[in-house]
């Protein structure tokens, strides 16, 4: 997958995707492979269109994601997307939607088809959408397609929805709508080493800022395809004050990972973070918190 940035790029004949994709949850997904299916019925290119950060940070308003876009952008070129092209919200958002689709779409990329979400929007006030969309095409010479939500369990998949599993630490859940584990992306820095003297030996994180926060607690992981345990909070029983920290440790693993970063694969929460009487009863549970991770 390429992925383009120059306001004058120039493609024709493509299957365009609109959206901002964040996750790439089942629902996008079916957006996504739809499009591809179509192009390769119809001797087209896929060029999925999005931001490099969500607009609502445009406006000024803290936002969540639940990747990296880093990560969303591996997901969607491993599902077969041919080229991305990263625009700035800020050069679009005050761009009529009927001149954005006839100028920023039609005229620069001549697509043969438009797929989008049943909910996606677009141009000033948010006035562009599947309605306008669909009435459009055949003045303006494309097929347009509206993707149906996905329902998974009597609910409407979303991104947003998927951030209220993540939010209360529905991990297993939120990994099966995501059709993909949550994923924590964050460097090693030295810590207390306390883990070491327990005898589980950890690596050290901070939680990545702008990606939606787990409640605090123990956790199934993987760290490079290892099986590991990871404690997010406090540590309460060693009284670290309002500190956070995640604290991984990997089973059968003992190379130097200082300065590294690492990927951090989130499959099911054990427990709650809880205070203990002592070290040594501490210890005891993290062994039988390993005991659980072993089982998955």
């Amino acid at each position: 997958m390429e992925i383009l940035k120059d306001v004058n790029c120039k493609l024709s004949d493509v299957t365009l995707i609109l959206g901002f994709f964040d996750g790439i949850h089942l629902g996008h997904r079916s957006v996504i492979k739809s499009a591809i299916e179509f192009a390769n019925k119809n001797n087209s290119k896929t060029l999925l269109i999005t931001f490099p950060k969500s607009p609502a940070e445009t406006f000024g308003k803290i936002f969540k994601y639940i990747y990296p876009r880093s990560i969303s952008y591996e997901i969607i070129k491993n599902l077969g997307v041919d080229y991305l092209y990263e625009i700035k919200f800020e050069d679009v958002v005050n761009i009529s939607a009927e001149t954005y689709l006839e100028n920023n779409l039609v005229k620069q990329f001549r697509p043969k088809a438009i797929f989008t979400g049943f909910n996606h929007t677009f141009g000033a006030n948010k006035q562009g959408n599947p309605e306008l969309l669909s009435s459009k095409q055949k003045e303006l010479n494309y097929e347009y397609f509206c993707i149906e939500p996905f329902i998974f369990e009597k609910d409407v998949i979303s991104s947003t929805y998927i951030k209220e599993l993540i939010g209360k630490g529905d991990v297993e859940k939120a990994n099966r709508l995501l059709d993909n584990n949550f994923c924590l992306k964050s460097t090693v820095i030295h810590g207390q080493k306390l883990g070491t003297e327990l005898g589980f030996p950890t690596a050290n994180l901070k939680y990545p800022e702008n990606i939606i926060k787990l409640p605090y607690g123990v956790y199934a992981v993987k760290v490079q395809n290892h099986t590991a345990i990871m404690n997010w909070g406090k540590k309460p029983t060693i009284g670290t004050g309002n500190s956070e920290t995640m604290e991984v440790h990997i089973l059968n693993f003992n190379e130097d990972l200082y300065g590294k970063t690492l990927d951090i694969e989130v499959l099911k929460k054990i427990r709650d973070e809880q205070k203990f009487n002592n070290l040594e009863e501490l210890k005891k549970q993290i062994a039988k918190d390993i005991e659980e991770c072993l089982k998955l």
